[in-house]
């Protein structure tokens, strides 16, 4: 089985040794994405610029492995408060809204940096992304 690990700009990578994607046998496990611009400056203040943002993220992880937004099949989404969802959700829609893939909402006490609204986490498969057809 072959493993290949995809880096990102994320600060901590290193420093706790994870990958921003790993992929194995065409399945894309992209970790927790946060609001995290890549030249180091301060992350957005509203929650749907960081939901965009950490899509962004998600999407250039998921070129790098060879898949796109469209092979998406699940996504988590770990938001700080509740009342941030809609913006959360109109961002999720906009990348998402033809793939539908199976997601979570969790909201949490807090995340990492006090400055961060949302984290979101997704998988894919390579080659998925057909058009969705529904039930």
């Amino acid at each position: 089985m072959e493993r290949r690990s995809v880096a990102g700009h994320a600060p901590l990578e290193p420093v706790v040794g994870y990958s921003r994607a790993v992929v194995v046998e065409g399945r894309v496990h992209v970790s927790g994405t946060a609001p995290i611009p890549g030249d180091g400056s301060d992350p957005p203040t509203g929650s749907y610029e960081q939901a965009r943002l950490c899509i962004e993220i998600i999407g250039a992880a998921l070129e790098r492995a060879g898949a796109t937004l469209a092979d998406v099949v699940r996504t988590r989404i770990f938001l700080t408060p509740a009342a941030d969802f809609d913006g959360i959700a109109r961002a999720h829609g906009e990348a998402f809204s033809e793939v539908r893939p199976a997601t979570s909402g969790v909201v949490v006490h807090a995340l990492l940096d006090p400055r961060w609204l949302v984290e979101i986490e997704a998988e894919a498969v390579v080659g998925s992304g057909a058009r969705a057809v529904w039930d």
